[in-house]
């Protein structure tokens, strides 16, 4: 009894506990639900906020993003993908993930008479002969003064270097020493002058101006002592009369060391007309080299009545020293890297800076696209003039799909014909100097020594197209072409040509080299010089079709500081011989030379010079 009676006390203990806890945690549970509905009123409501702010800006960076833009060296392989459609057109692919194509169409959409002339170009013509009042060589040449010139660099750079020559020897009132030319250099020729131009025609042509000799005479039978220095670059008429009389009156005999652009832009109107006639008369190419450059001329002709040729700069050392990224990848980073450590000097590249400001010559693509867009199309003889080119065929195809009509003089001729020319880098350079200034139109990738040369050339002898690329503001279009349609694209491109096509008074006098642009020797056909006919600025051509207000706008690069002044040389040359030497530390002395063998002897040591074309 007892015990039932236990069991039913116990029992009733764990009801009461048991309700006890669950009692407890009913009241537990209550107050954490108002506990969470607390912090749910004030928490919520935040994040909802919150959420709602960054919803808000999503959406207005997505209306005022720009499109995206493509890596300056993505722009470059957008050609290996080509395929062609049923009108012609060729369709041109950027990778595998685009959904849009840039269609670049086979015809170039213009057959108008600007394609293969410039405007007003009848009103101009070369002028260079002497003035009644200028003092002939046998007036004005002492007797004991010599001057002796030592050429550098690339068959164009040499003839830089010979014309400025002659007006130096009229300055100084010296008798010239044919100059030799370098045979050190990058381009390790060993043609002599005679074996490059005609020297009797030289010699004969300039008899009035400089008396020409091609050897130093002896002296009581024994060679002349020669003292060898060097003038500074853009040495003006009163440079060389200050530094070099007094030395030529002691010594008689004077060397001038690494003579390229070692004359002012700036001299008077006689002196230019001199550096005319020595460039544009004087210097004629021997009967071998001419008549072969005729026979690859006339095979041009023999495939179509007009053709342009283009002077392609690409080589590895030259895009080495650039700093620009052709779009090789890691590859081509470590392949020019290794080549620019050549230069000690060279700061880190930043490729695409250099690119912005117009550094980097054109791709064979880009000459392609800007030819096309211009409005040469895929039925166009193209003649290429190029050394060794970075990336062989494979950075040439897209070249060779817009424009399948290519030549080289290895094509146009046989291995028998080349023979003579193959071993010699300045004579093969003649053969396409010759072909190029006879194109109807020239265009180069690149600012170097030929092309200024042919441009200059060009101008003198009739103004003939001449297209030079506007890198610094073609380079931005080409990066996001594949962003516009085609029509857009090429509409930009021929805006951004204006004052880049070889017509008369594109470039402001002064502007320049004087070898890219000789204002001083060309006139009107009413005698007056050419910048007192100016072109009317609302007149433009057909292919271009473009409004008054684009042909003068300050960025369509129309007699802008586009145009480089004299201070301001190209980076790709003269300069470039002076970064060598500061990489080498070196100093040079002035010197006096006893052995005439020796006077074209490198007086220093250093990397060969590959922009001296």
């Amino acid at each position: 009894m007892k015990k039932k009676k236990r069991d039913a006390i116990n029992g009733h203990s764990c009801i009461n506990i048991t309700a006890t806890a669950f009692g407890g945690v009913v009241f537990k549970t209550s107050v954490l639900r108002r506990h969470f509905r607390r912090i749910r009123h004030h928490v919520f409501p935040l994040i909802s906020a919150v959420s709602g702010c960054l919803l808000l800006f999503l959406a207005a960076f997505s209306v005022l993003a720009p499109s995206p833009v493509l890596h300056p060296h993505d722009h470059l392989s957008l050609l290996r993908h080509l395929t062609s459609d049923d009108n012609g057109e060729v369709e041109v692919w950027p990778n595998s993930e685009e959904t849009t194509k840039f269609r670049v169409p086979e015809s170039g959409g213009s057959s108008g008479r600007y394609l293969w002339s410039t405007r007003k170009s009848e009103l101009f013509y070369g002028c260079s002969n002497a003035d009644d009042n200028f003092a002939t060589a046998d007036a004005k040449t002492h007797s004991n003064r010599y001057l002796l010139i030592a050429t550098s660099g690339g068959l164009n750079q040499q003839r830089t270097g010979i014309t400025d020559a002659v007006v130096a020897a009229y300055i100084l009132n010296a008798t010239l020493v044919v100059p030799k030319l370098d045979q050190k250099s990058y381009w390790k020729d060993s043609s002599n002058f005679d074996e490059i131009f005609d020297v009797d025609w030289f010699i004969s042509s300039l008899s009035k101006d400089v008396k020409i000799i091609k050897e130093l005479p002896t002296k009581g039978g024994k060679p002349m002592s020669v003292h060898t220095t060097r003038v500074p670059r853009k040495c003006n008429e009163k440079c060389y009369q200050n530094r070099l009389v007094p030395v030529l009156n002691k010594k008689h005999a004077v060397q001038l060391t690494k003579f390229d652009y070692r004359l002012s832009n700036r001299l008077n109107s006689d002196l230019q007309k001199l550096r005319c006639r020595a460039n544009y008369q004087a210097l004629k190419f021997t009967n071998t080299i001419s008549e072969m450059g005729k026979k690859l001329v006339e095979r041009m002709r023999m495939k179509s009545k007009h053709f342009i040729a283009l002077h392609l700069r690409f080589e590895p050392d030259m895009l080495a020293f650039s700093g620009c990224d052709y779009g090789g990848g890691e590859k081509e980073r470590k392949e020019l890297g290794k080549l620019r450590k050549r230069w000690k000097t060279l700061h880190a590249s930043n490729p695409d800076k250099v690119r912005r400001h117009g550094r980097c010559p054109l791709t064979p693509e880009e000459v392609g696209l800007m030819l096309r867009a211009l409005g040469f199309g895929n039925d166009i003889h193209l003649y290429v003039a190029s050394g060794e080119v970075y990336g062989g065929e494979e950075t040439m195809a897209p070249l060779k799909v817009l424009f399948p009509n290519f030549h080289t003089k290895e094509t146009l001729l046989s291995k028998e014909e080349l023979a003579p020319f193959s071993s010699f880098s300045s004579r093969m350079a003649a053969l396409d100097f010759i072909v190029c200034d006879e194109s109807d139109v020239f265009i180069t990738n690149n600012n170097g020594n030929m092309a200024k040369m042919l441009a200059g050339r060009r101008r003198y002898f009739g103004h003939k197209p001449t297209i030079r690329p506007n890198a610094k503001k073609l380079s931005p279009l080409f990066i996001n072409r594949n962003n516009m349609t085609w029509e857009e694209f090429a509409s930009r491109l021929r805006t951004s040509q204006i004052g880049f096509m070889g017509e008369p008074n594109e470039i402001k006098p002064g502007r320049g080299e004087f070898h890219e642009n000789p204002v001083a020797c060309i006139c009107s056909a009413s005698n007056t010089k050419a910048k007192e006919v100016p072109i009317p600025q609302n007149e433009s051509p057909d292919i271009l079709k473009i409004d008054k207000e684009d042909y003068t706008n300050k960025d369509s690069g129309y007699a802008t500081d586009e145009q480089v002044t004299e201070d301001e040389q190209d980076w790709s040359e003269a300069d470039y011989d002076e970064i060598t030497n500061r990489s080498l530390g070196k100093v040079l002395p002035s010197v006096r030379v006893l052995d005439p063998s020796l006077l074209h002897k490198s007086d220093q040591p250093e990397i060969e010079e590959f922009f001296s074309d």
